[in-house]
């Protein structure tokens, strides 16, 4: 497998190529690099052209009542990885007190195009493309929120990095035998610390944990710490 990239989805939806030439025309597309924020807002409609989008969710933290003698005072907001949004996938940002929603771009050059919810009636099928994409996201929310009910922090580790290995997952052959299907890579990097946050733990737990997983042959380390799983272990059917 080569080093990390993301390569533009050829037809994510049927008018897409119609869809970029009118955000070309309108200035409704931009270029980010690994790490920046997305400039999003409530009440818009954003599309990953090319690259992949981090959702991160924070939420503002308040010192109890025991903690304080006088005043309510706020501690530092609290992050949590939410996922990714892939090349030709949808989304859109949330906002509802105390709790606020922020994208960024998880690799370079990760090409965003946005849009008001009436500009799809211009494309009433590219209008339907984009609800069934936001439905197949509920339904994958779903699978991670019951990964994320597991009681041991392992289960909830391996469920989530199942997941996103399905999701996003690219295949690994064997440097020895080409032919050898070894397993499922994700394309690009995602830190422990990063983990840690969308599973309720930590950096070192899951350090610790990831190392037992590779003990028991359940995980793959490649290249640039890429994240693999094994290919017996995948559900490949949707691919």
């Amino acid at each position: 497998m080569q080093s990390p990239t993301f390569s533009e989805t050829p037809r994510p939806f049927l008018t897409w190529q119609r869809i970029l030439d009118w955000a070309q025309e309108h200035y409704r597309v931009r270029s980010f690099n690994k790490d920046e924020r997305i400039p999003a807002r409530p009440g818009l409609l954003y599309l990953v052209q090319r690259g992949a989008i981090r959702l991160v969710g924070t939420a503002q933290v308040s010192a109890t009542a025991s903690q304080l003698t006088s005043r309510r005072v706020n501690r530092t907001p609290e992050e949590a990885f939410l996922g990714f949004v892939g090349a030709g996938q949808p989304f859109e940002i949330v906002a509802q007190s105390p709790f606020t929603l922020q994208a960024y771009a998880h690799v370079d050059q990760t090409s965003v195009v946005w849009m008001y919810w009436h500009d799809l009636d211009n494309w009433p099928h590219f209008r339907r493309e984009v609800l069934d994409a936001f439905r197949y996201q509920h339904q994958r929310k779903l699978l991670w929120l019951s990964a994320l009910g597991q009681r041991r922090t392992i289960d909830r580790l391996l469920g989530f990095l199942t997941l996103l290995v399905e999701e996003y997952g690219e295949p690994s052959f064997s440097p020895e035998d080409p032919e050898v299907l070894r397993g499922y890579c994700l394309p690009f990097p995602l830190t422990h610390a990063q983990i840690g946050s969308a599973i309720g733990s930590t950096r070192v737990t899951v350090t610790r944990l990831m190392g037992k997983l590779r003990q028991r042959n359940l995980l793959i380390t490649q290249g640039d710490n890429l994240i693999c799983l094994p290919a017996e272990s995948v559900n490949i059917a949707k691919r």
